[in-house]
Protein backbone atom coordinates (compact mmCIF):
# COMPACT_ATOMS: atom_id res chain seq x y z
CA UNK A 1 0.00 0.00 0.00
CA UNK A 2 1.29 3.42 -1.02
CA UNK A 3 2.27 5.20 2.06
CA UNK A 4 2.56 8.90 2.97
CA UNK A 5 6.51 9.16 0.68
CA UNK A 6 4.50 7.57 -2.29
CA UNK A 7 1.08 9.72 -1.83
CA UNK A 8 3.52 12.60 -2.04
CA UNK A 9 5.65 11.40 -4.87
CA UNK A 10 2.26 10.60 -6.56
CA UNK A 11 0.52 13.95 -5.84
CA UNK A 12 3.76 15.73 -6.91
CA UNK A 13 3.95 14.42 -10.36
CA UNK A 14 0.79 15.06 -11.04
CA UNK A 15 0.86 18.36 -10.26
CA UNK A 16 3.43 18.86 -12.82
CA UNK A 17 1.64 17.02 -15.12
CA UNK A 18 -1.68 18.26 -15.17
CA UNK A 19 -2.08 21.23 -12.90
CA UNK A 20 -4.60 23.72 -14.62
CA UNK A 21 -5.40 21.04 -17.04
CA UNK A 22 -9.57 20.92 -17.83
CA UNK A 23 -11.74 18.02 -17.66
CA UNK A 24 -14.36 17.44 -20.86
CA UNK A 25 -15.75 14.35 -19.70
CA UNK A 26 -15.38 11.70 -17.14
CA UNK A 27 -16.06 8.21 -17.56
CA UNK A 28 -16.55 5.60 -14.54
CA UNK A 29 -16.13 1.85 -15.56
CA UNK A 30 -16.31 0.81 -12.20
CA UNK A 31 -19.57 2.82 -10.20
CA UNK A 32 -18.37 1.55 -6.68
CA UNK A 33 -14.71 3.52 -6.79
CA UNK A 34 -17.31 6.37 -6.33
CA UNK A 35 -18.59 7.42 -3.13
CA UNK A 36 -21.57 9.03 -4.41
CA UNK A 37 -23.64 9.19 -7.71
CA UNK A 38 -21.24 8.34 -10.43
CA UNK A 39 -23.61 9.94 -12.97
CA UNK A 40 -23.02 13.21 -10.59
CA UNK A 41 -19.68 12.81 -9.72
CA UNK A 42 -19.05 12.61 -13.88
CA UNK A 43 -21.07 15.50 -14.39
CA UNK A 44 -20.22 17.90 -11.52
CA UNK A 45 -16.24 17.66 -12.75
CA UNK A 46 -17.21 18.54 -16.71
CA UNK A 47 -15.42 21.70 -17.41
CA UNK A 48 -13.58 21.81 -13.91
CA UNK A 49 -9.73 22.32 -14.13
CA UNK A 50 -7.27 21.05 -11.56
CA UNK A 51 -5.94 24.56 -9.40
CA UNK A 52 -4.47 23.41 -5.82
CA UNK A 53 -2.69 19.65 -5.32
CA UNK A 54 -3.12 18.64 -1.42
CA UNK A 55 -2.33 15.89 0.56
CA UNK A 56 -3.96 15.02 4.05
CA UNK A 57 -2.14 11.63 5.37
CA UNK A 58 -2.65 9.17 2.33
CA UNK A 59 -5.39 10.79 0.71
CA UNK A 60 -4.95 13.07 -2.59
CA UNK A 61 -6.51 16.24 -2.40
CA UNK A 62 -7.61 18.28 -6.17
CA UNK A 63 -9.32 21.60 -5.39
CA UNK A 64 -10.86 22.14 -8.81
CA UNK A 65 -13.15 25.26 -9.77
CA UNK A 66 -16.12 24.77 -7.95
CA UNK A 67 -15.66 20.97 -5.69
CA UNK A 68 -12.83 19.31 -4.17
CA UNK A 69 -11.72 15.77 -5.61
CA UNK A 70 -10.18 13.62 -2.89
CA UNK A 71 -8.90 10.21 -3.91
CA UNK A 72 -7.29 7.24 -1.34
CA UNK A 73 -5.28 4.82 -3.11
CA UNK A 74 -5.66 2.29 -0.95
CA UNK A 75 -3.94 -0.46 -1.75
CA UNK A 76 -3.04 -1.06 -5.53
CA UNK A 77 -4.58 2.37 -7.05
CA UNK A 78 -2.39 4.17 -9.31
CA UNK A 79 -2.82 7.15 -11.48
CA UNK A 80 -1.59 7.27 -15.31
CA UNK A 81 -1.46 10.36 -17.60
CA UNK A 82 -1.26 8.65 -21.28
CA UNK A 83 -2.71 9.37 -24.64
CA UNK A 84 -6.91 7.93 -25.22
CA UNK A 85 -5.53 5.86 -28.13
CA UNK A 86 -2.95 3.87 -25.63
CA UNK A 87 -4.03 0.79 -24.85
CA UNK A 88 -5.93 0.30 -21.28
CA UNK A 89 -6.88 -2.60 -19.54
CA UNK A 90 -9.61 -4.08 -17.81
CA UNK A 91 -8.54 -2.26 -14.43
CA UNK A 92 -8.56 0.83 -16.18
CA UNK A 93 -11.88 2.12 -13.62
CA UNK A 94 -11.98 5.87 -14.03
CA UNK A 95 -10.95 7.90 -16.77
CA UNK A 96 -10.73 11.17 -16.91
CA UNK A 97 -10.80 13.17 -20.41
CA UNK A 98 -9.13 16.42 -20.73
CA UNK A 99 -9.00 19.16 -22.93
CA UNK A 100 -5.47 19.50 -24.18
CA UNK A 101 -6.15 15.47 -25.98
CA UNK A 102 -4.77 13.85 -22.93
CA UNK A 103 -6.32 11.30 -20.65
CA UNK A 104 -5.59 10.63 -16.60
CA UNK A 105 -6.63 6.94 -16.15
CA UNK A 106 -7.38 5.84 -12.73
CA UNK A 107 -5.96 1.37 -12.37
CA UNK A 108 -6.62 -0.53 -9.22
CA UNK A 109 -6.20 -4.12 -9.54
CA UNK A 110 -7.72 -4.99 -6.58
CA UNK A 111 -10.83 -1.98 -6.93
CA UNK A 112 -10.39 -0.87 -3.06
CA UNK A 113 -9.52 2.63 -4.33
CA UNK A 114 -12.15 5.52 -3.69
CA UNK A 115 -13.11 9.02 -4.73
CA UNK A 116 -15.45 11.48 -3.70
CA UNK A 117 -16.45 15.25 -3.92
CA UNK A 118 -16.63 17.38 -1.61
CA UNK A 119 -17.06 21.26 -0.70
CA UNK A 120 -14.34 23.25 -2.42
CA UNK A 121 -13.45 25.15 0.71
CA UNK A 122 -13.75 21.90 2.89
CA UNK A 123 -11.03 21.62 6.06
CA UNK A 124 -9.68 18.59 6.43
CA UNK A 125 -8.21 19.15 9.84
CA UNK A 126 -10.39 16.74 11.44
CA UNK A 127 -10.68 14.68 8.23
CA UNK A 128 -12.10 11.26 9.33
CA UNK A 129 -10.36 12.06 12.56
CA UNK A 130 -6.80 11.86 11.39
CA UNK A 131 -4.10 12.70 13.65
CA UNK A 132 -1.53 15.41 12.90
CA UNK A 133 0.82 15.25 9.88
CA UNK A 134 4.28 14.06 10.56
CA UNK A 135 5.46 17.58 9.39
CA UNK A 136 3.11 19.82 11.55
CA UNK A 137 4.21 21.32 14.62
CA UNK A 138 1.71 19.47 16.76
CA UNK A 139 3.12 16.36 16.09
CA UNK A 140 5.87 17.09 18.94
CA UNK A 141 7.53 15.12 21.84
CA UNK A 142 4.42 16.44 24.60
CA UNK A 143 2.21 14.93 22.02
CA UNK A 144 3.11 11.69 21.97
CA UNK A 145 3.50 11.70 25.65
CA UNK A 146 -0.40 12.51 26.00
CA UNK A 147 -1.61 10.49 23.27
CA UNK A 148 0.53 7.58 24.92
CA UNK A 149 -0.75 7.95 28.17
CA UNK A 150 -3.08 5.12 29.81
CA UNK A 151 -1.87 3.13 26.69
CA UNK A 152 -0.23 -0.57 26.58
CA UNK A 153 -0.41 -1.22 22.31
CA UNK A 154 2.84 -2.14 20.70
CA UNK A 155 4.97 1.25 19.27
CA UNK A 156 4.03 -0.60 15.77
CA UNK A 157 0.44 -0.50 16.29
CA UNK A 158 0.91 3.40 17.44
CA UNK A 159 2.92 4.35 14.30
CA UNK A 160 0.36 2.65 12.49
CA UNK A 161 -2.89 4.30 14.09
CA UNK A 162 -4.27 7.17 11.67
CA UNK A 163 -5.24 8.75 14.50
CA UNK A 164 -2.11 9.02 16.29
CA UNK A 165 0.06 10.51 13.35
CA UNK A 166 -1.39 10.46 9.45
CA UNK A 167 0.30 8.61 6.72
CA UNK A 168 2.70 6.32 8.07
CA UNK A 169 1.99 2.66 7.15
CA UNK A 170 4.23 -0.52 7.80
CA UNK A 171 7.04 0.16 5.46
CA UNK A 172 7.57 3.36 7.55
CA UNK A 173 7.26 2.15 11.12
CA UNK A 174 9.28 -0.23 10.98
CA UNK A 175 12.44 1.94 10.01
CA UNK A 176 11.32 4.86 12.28
CA UNK A 177 11.54 2.14 15.05
CA UNK A 178 14.46 1.28 13.39
CA UNK A 179 16.02 3.86 13.55
CA UNK A 180 15.19 4.70 17.41
CA UNK A 181 16.37 1.40 18.24
CA UNK A 182 13.41 0.52 19.61
CA UNK A 183 10.99 -2.99 18.69
CA UNK A 184 7.74 -2.95 17.41
CA UNK A 185 6.45 -4.62 19.79
CA UNK A 186 7.70 -3.11 22.87
CA UNK A 187 4.77 -1.51 24.75
CA UNK A 188 3.99 2.13 23.76
CA UNK A 189 4.15 3.05 28.01
CA UNK A 190 7.50 1.61 28.36
CA UNK A 191 9.53 4.88 26.08
CA UNK A 192 11.10 7.33 27.87
CA UNK A 193 10.81 11.30 27.26
CA UNK A 194 14.26 10.99 24.70
CA UNK A 195 12.30 7.85 22.97
CA UNK A 196 9.12 10.54 22.37
CA UNK A 197 11.89 13.18 20.92
CA UNK A 198 13.77 10.40 18.98
CA UNK A 199 10.43 10.06 17.17
CA UNK A 200 9.42 12.85 16.36
CA UNK A 201 13.05 13.38 14.62
CA UNK A 202 13.61 10.02 12.93
CA UNK A 203 9.69 10.22 11.67
CA UNK A 204 10.63 13.43 10.24
CA UNK A 205 14.16 12.56 8.89
CA UNK A 206 13.12 9.09 6.94
CA UNK A 207 9.44 10.77 5.95
CA UNK A 208 12.09 13.50 4.37
CA UNK A 209 14.49 11.22 2.70
CA UNK A 210 11.73 8.63 1.17
CA UNK A 211 9.95 11.52 -0.40
CA UNK A 212 13.49 13.30 -2.11
CA UNK A 213 13.71 9.18 -3.41
CA UNK A 214 10.65 9.12 -4.95
CA UNK A 215 9.35 6.55 -2.48
CA UNK A 216 9.55 3.05 -1.58
CA UNK A 217 8.85 0.97 -5.04
CA UNK A 218 8.62 -2.90 -3.90
CA UNK A 219 6.17 -5.66 -4.91
CA UNK A 220 2.83 -4.37 -3.13
CA UNK A 221 3.48 -1.21 -5.02
CA UNK A 222 5.00 0.73 -8.21
CA UNK A 223 4.96 4.19 -9.26
CA UNK A 224 2.78 4.38 -12.28
CA UNK A 225 3.62 7.91 -13.33
CA UNK A 226 7.69 7.58 -14.78
CA UNK A 227 8.87 8.20 -11.21
CA UNK A 228 11.03 5.18 -9.66
CA UNK A 229 11.17 5.28 -6.05
CA UNK A 230 14.60 4.41 -4.27
CA UNK A 231 14.24 4.39 -0.80
CA UNK A 232 13.70 0.47 -0.50
CA UNK A 233 17.56 0.97 -1.20
CA UNK A 234 17.95 2.70 2.13
CA UNK A 235 16.08 0.69 4.34
CA UNK A 236 17.79 -0.64 7.21
CA UNK A 237 15.42 -3.47 8.01
CA UNK A 238 12.03 -3.70 6.34
CA UNK A 239 11.52 -7.17 4.28
CA UNK A 240 15.90 -7.01 4.91
CA UNK A 241 17.57 -10.44 5.45
CA UNK A 242 21.23 -8.78 7.71
CA UNK A 243 20.53 -5.65 9.38
CA UNK A 244 22.69 -2.15 7.91
CA UNK A 245 23.73 -0.95 11.04
CA UNK A 246 25.45 -4.10 12.48
CA UNK A 247 24.87 -6.82 10.24
CA UNK A 248 22.58 -9.14 12.54
CA UNK A 249 20.03 -11.50 11.06
CA UNK A 250 16.77 -9.39 10.82
CA UNK A 251 14.01 -10.94 12.84
CA UNK A 252 10.06 -10.85 11.89
CA UNK A 253 7.12 -11.08 13.94
CA UNK A 254 3.50 -10.43 13.32
CA UNK A 255 1.52 -7.95 15.28
CA UNK A 256 -1.61 -6.33 14.84
CA UNK A 257 -2.05 -9.01 11.89
CA UNK A 258 0.64 -7.05 9.82
CA UNK A 259 4.55 -8.39 9.51
CA UNK A 260 7.08 -5.97 11.41
CA UNK A 261 10.96 -6.38 11.00
CA UNK A 262 13.17 -5.76 13.32
CA UNK A 263 16.72 -6.21 14.25
CA UNK A 264 17.30 -8.01 17.94
CA UNK A 265 20.40 -6.62 18.52
CA UNK A 266 20.04 -2.76 17.75
CA UNK A 267 16.69 -2.87 18.66
CA UNK A 268 15.55 -2.90 22.59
Amino acid sequence: MPELPEVETVLRTLEHMIKGAEIVSVKVIYPKIIEGDPEEFAENLKGEHFNVFERRGKYLIFRMDHFTLVSHLRMEGKYYVQQPEEPRDRHMHVLFDLADGRQLRYRDTRKFGRMFLTDLNYDFADFHELGPEPFDEAFCASYIHRFRKGKTQPLKSMLLDQSFVAGIGNIYADEILSACGLRPGRSCKRITKKDEENIVTETRRILSEAIAAGGTTIRTYTSSLGVSGLFQNDCCVHEQKICRRCGSEIHMKRIGGRSSYYCPVCQK
